[in-house]
């Protein structure tokens, strides 16, 4: 412990993990959160494709409107709900308007009444569309989400898999103002996974490497405990890291969130996001896995990183490493066959946590798994293997 401890110690002494640490809160609190809400995301128009500074207020007002729709998504609900959106719009009430869930209506619409779309037509849907003929909802997504797999090339097994999984959604849904829980789940996190992944990459690759660049390599060997203690605190203590991390992000991200949005819409389905997902979750469910999947990942990418950092004895070449770790998967994936995409998707932090919304599986032993299971499964499996070739690698290295 008093190793690890100093470790630790060490680690958060040095101005690349102090500047990482604050350069991530900032743009996570900061730009991501804060002005994204009051400002970017949900400030109230302004002339010039500016936004005013007032996205607290227009939260609550959005959130008031939504509460005249509350409940079960029915077809008479719908067709309220947009009689109700162009008649404000008939009647130029624009500020009353932009607090309509207008965006998550249009989407609906566009997604499952494409026929009702007049050719040519730069406006929404929503805009024209006549509201008696938006019926049979619920038979309307059945039919697409079968559509969609057949179109993808998801039939027979797996088709009847995903269905099964669908089948366990509850209809009809439960709706209130989505536009929150959309920004959250598909903007926030994403943003934070993003930004972590970039800072582990430059905090950790120097772990092992740094012995060399600092020249206390030598002193290695001379320590009270040995090289195999010190590895194993070294990794210990960037484990340690990353929950730190992680934690302070989460902590900041949730109590922003609460300010700002509160907890209202929690039980409402992923499919008020995205009509054709078939994972039987609400918002909530959405969140914490999507904070799992970061965490876990992140402890993979982790692992991944500190063996590169006992493979090499240069900072630069090391950070480099880690970097290309994380974007060369990406950037090759789209020339790649499918089944090779899927398979770099398994890479700690390479896939997304918005798999959630969509329909890949995993052909495993003639059984198909849905493919969020296994982007936090394997990931932190990675991990875990590449921390005793860590250890034994730099021990090879540190005797040389």
């Amino acid at each position: 412990m008093e190793l690890f401890l100093a470790e630790h110690k060490k680690l958060w002494k040095k101005k690349s993990t102090v500047i990482s640490a604050v350069l991530c809160f900032i743009y996570i609190f900061i730009a991501v959160n804060i002005l994204s809400f009051q400002w970017i995301s949900f400030g109230s128009y302004k002339d010039g494709f500016v936004n005013n500074f007032d996205g607290f207020v227009q939260i609550r007002n959005k959130q008031e409107y939504g509460e005249k729709w509350k409940g079960k998504l029915t077809d008479d609900l719908l067709q309220q709900m947009i009689i109700d959106y162009q008649q404000m719009l008939k009647n130029e009430e624009i500020d009353i308007v932009w607090n309509a869930d207008w965006s998550t209506m249009a989407n609906w619409l566009k997604t499952l009444y494409p026929e009702l779309k007049v050719e040519g037509s730069y406006e929404l849907m929503l805009d024209y569309v006549d509201p008696y003929k938006i019926t049979d909802f619920y038979g309307r997504r059945q039919e697409k989400i079968e559509e969609f797999l057949e179109n993808n090339g998801q039939t027979g097994d797996e088709e009847e898999f995903l269905l099964q999984m669908n089948s366990h959604v509850e209809v009809p849904f439960s709706y209130e103002w989505t536009d929150g829980w959309y920004f959250i789940l598909c903007n926030v996190i994403p943003n934070t996974e993003t930004v972590v992944e970039i800072f582990i990459a430059i905090v950790l690759s120097t772990i092992f490497a740094g012995e060399w660049h600092d020249k206390t390599s030598t002193l290695v060997l001379t320590t009270k405990k040995g090289w195999k203690e010190l590895a194993c605190a070294k990794i210990g203590s960037g484990i340690a890291f990353i929950c730190e991390l992680f934690l302070a992000l989460v902590i900041g991200n949730i109590a922003l969130q609460i300010i700002y949005l509160g907890t209202r819409g929690w039980d409402m389905p992923i499919q008020c996001i995205k009509m054709l997902a078939v994972a039987p979750l609400n918002m909530l469910q959405a969140e914490i896995y999507q904070y799992i999947y970061i965490l876990l990942g992140a402890i993979g990418f982790a692992g991944e990183i500190m063996l590169i950092s006992a493979l090499v004895k240069n900072n630069f070449i090391s950070v480099l490493m880690g970097i290309a770790l994380l974007y060369i998967p990406s950037m090759i994936s789209n020339y790649l066959p499918l089944w090779a995409q899927k398979g770099l998707d398994l890479l700690p932090l390479t896939g997304s946590s918005l798999d959630i919304f969509r329909t890949n599986t995993f052909k495993i032993l003639g059984n198909y798994i849905w493919s969020p299971y296994l982007l936090v499964i394997v990931p932190v499996l990675i991990g875990c293997l590449c921390m005793p070739l860590t250890v034994k690698i730099w021990m090879r290295r540190t005797k040389v």
